[in-house]
């Protein structure tokens, strides 16, 4: 069988690919490759990674956003329908349902409220994908990731690991949140599971995480172990942080409203719906052993 990975050189695409080849003929698929469309047409399983998720540099326009969440994979849909592939997997993000926080967990038909460019374009192309669906006899898997981190991850967990590796206190100690993750090594899981087993699964929507949420103290408590560490975290008192994040939203400082709130709710999400249907039991990896290995393979790295 061969399977077709788009955005195989970014973090994700990188180690799905690694993962699928011990038990697939994997073909990677740049879409700036003039040939893209014809490379992807002899691919029994097409698998979506390209998107935008990080502007470092502060310079991606609404419209860089859409292109790259919405429009490109629409162009890489409509040739999925024209050729003879039966499975498509399109990786979206949890952004397009819910950014900021759930204290219940998620299930895939609660509202969508994306906040950021990002979330919006993302869910831009679901609501677009989900009108299509029906009309083809083809399997449709859009999967949504919280946080996804693991070896080669340079995202938020990697900023938090160097503030508490450089002994710097952690400051927002006084607010108490659990989110959920998913480590890379379950991520391929699920994906390796749904091309096994796609007839198990109809067309639609799957959020995927980890079994279990994880508090921010129980993150900062492993990064401190891994990295022996002893560093005291500080609570400084809410309404303080809360009125230095409201300068934020008028000033150009690190914290402002939005960030705060993600950084310190309560972001929950139930896998329940995919495990069910894919009669998983049990993941590869729990949430701490997860996160466990991402931060050593920060220290490993020296990040």
């Amino acid at each position: 069988m061969k399977v077709g990975v788009l955005g195989f050189n970014g973090f994700m695409g990188k180690n799905l690919c690694q993962h699928l080849k011990s038990s697939f003929e994997v073909v990677e698929v740049s879409l700036r490759d003039t040939d893209w469309e014809t490379h992807l047409q002899q691919c029994d399983v097409y698998i979506n990674l390209v998107g935008k998720a990080h502007d470092h540099k502060g310079v991606a326009t609404e419209l860089d956003y859409y292109y790259a969440n919405s429009d490109l994979p629409k162009r890489v849909f409509e040739v999925f329908l024209k050729s003879e592939a039966k499975l498509y997997i399109h990786v979206s993000s949890l952004a397009a349902q819910q950014e900021l926080k759930s204290d219940r967990a998620l299930l895939e038909d609660d509202p969508c409220q994306p906040v950021t460019t990002y979330g919006k374009s993302k869910r831009d192309f679901e609501e677009w994908i989900l009108k299509k669906t029906p009309l083809t006899d083809k399997k449709v898997i859009v999967l949504r990731p919280p946080m996804v981190h693991g070896p080669g991850d340079k995202g938020n967990l990697g900023v938090l690991y160097k503030l508490i590796s450089k002994g710097i206190p952690y400051p927002l100690n006084a607010f108490k949140n659990e989110r959920s993750f998913l480590s890379i090594d379950n991520f391929c899981y699920f994906v390796k599971k749904i091309i096994d087993n796609q007839g198990k699964l109809i067309s639609g929507i799957y959020n995927v995480s980890d079994d279990e949420p994880v508090s921010t103290t129980k993150i900062i408590n492993i990064i401190k172990n891994e990295a022996s560490k002893k560093v005291i975290n500080v609570s400084l008192p809410k309404f303080f942080v809360k009125a230095i994040a409201k300068i934020g939203d008028v000033l150009p400082i690190p914290l402002n409203s939005v960030r705060l709130e993600k950084m310190t709710s309560n972001l929950l999400v139930s896998n329940q719906k995919i495990k069910t249907a894919l009669e998983i039991e049990k993941l590869p990896l729990s949430a701490e052993e997860g996160l466990r290995k991402t931060i050593r393979s920060f220290i490993d790295k020296k990040i």
